[in-house]
């Protein structure tokens, strides 16, 4: 799984072009136009800093190489958010994250798969008779929603 690399916020004043500088100041990143203050946010709201950036270069005020340099952050996390912001505006920084879908594992089918486990039958033969996934059956088990009957080993 990929680390989130976070923008680098030095103190005083760092350049992003000739124009357009920051500076961190109190836990707060403000970002000037020449002597100008014309946006701010506070240093750990990473989405206000994706939005602001994205816009930035959206407006063909800054150049996505400027924002790397000046920032730390990797290329394609900022090609990734600009394209956010082109398909969704700002809005899209702060939208809530989707939820997965309905739970598979709803009430009768829990019943019926514990059933077919305590009969003593394997996750795959439970998950091809019941249609539900192994991965899921497995997840389950793990975390103590469905209990597998221990078959004793022969020999041991």
């Amino acid at each position: 799984m990929p680390q989130l690399q976070l923008p680098i916020f030095p103190e005083g004043l760092t350049l992003i072009t000739e124009d357009l500088a920051f500076q961190r100041e109190a836990g707060r990143v403000v970002y000037f136009h020449g002597l100008l203050p014309v946006f701010a946010h506070d240093e750990k709201d990473l989405k206000s800093f994706r939005m602001y950036t994205s816009q930035l270069i959206d407006n063909k005020t800054v150049r996505q190489r400027d924002i790397v340099r000046a920032f730390g952050v990797p290329l394609a996390t900022v090609k990734r958010y600009l394209k956010l912001y082109r398909q969704q505006g700002a809005a899209g920084f702060f939208r809530e994250r989707r939820r997965r879908s309905a739970n598979v594992l709803t009430a009768p089918v829990k019943q019926r798969v514990q059933a077919l486990l305590d009969e003593g039958k394997s996750v795959p033969e439970v998950s091809s008779e019941s249609g539900v996934l192994g991965n899921t059956l497995h997840k389950a088990i793990r975390a103590g929603r469905l209990h597998a009957v221990k078959k004793k080993r022969c020999g041991r």
